[in-house]
């Protein structure tokens, strides 16, 4: 004799639709503006020119790499909350606040500088999901929270090859 439990009943540990959809208002902008970072990084790599290339060469390949996994955590968590989430290319470009990069060849300052401010814009962004999900979603804003600490410390790297 097999006894199977089913409830249509949603549990305790559930997520409501309001609850899911806070979360995609706050992770979403942070999503796109870190896909932004990823694409933007990646051109600014390959482009930056000067007697610091290789150590900014590398350090913009490591922050397009935790800059991609640090989107796909936040994507994750709005899909994990049974939300679709809209990040093709078109979207990206149209919703990013991230500024624009300069075209083609750039000094290593110009470089570290562009995408500094770029890095600086994507951690409004996320603060701005941090406290918002504060009401919200407290595992969501601990998500939200990792990124910025991640982001902050990957600013700091390429920030130093410019410090004073």
């Amino acid at each position: 004799m097999t006894s199977t439990t089913h409830t249509d009943a949603p549990s305790a540990l559930a997520t409501t639709s309001e609850i899911a959809a806070g979360v995609a208002q706050f992770l979403t902008p942070v999503v796109h503006d870190l896909e932004a970072l990823v694409v933007d990084g990646k051109q600014a790599h390959w482009h930056v020119r000067g007697s610091a290339f290789a150590g900014v060469h590398e350090t913009l390949d490591q922050l397009v790499a935790h800059a991609q996994d640090y989107a796909d955590t936040a994507a994750e968590r709005i899909v994990a909350l049974g939300l679709p989430l809209d990040s093709r290319l078109a979207t990206v470009a149209a919703k990013s606040t991230l500024p624009a990069l300069s075209d083609g060849f750039q000094p290593w300052q110009t470089t570290v500088a562009q995408t500094v401010a770029q890095i600086d814009a994507a951690l409004v962004t996320i603060r701005t999901a941090i406290t918002g999900l504060d009401d919200i979603d407290l595992s969501s804003q601990d998500v939200a929270i990792e990124i910025e600490r991640g982001l902050t410390k990957d600013r700091w790297l390429l920030q130093a090859h410019i410090a004073a």
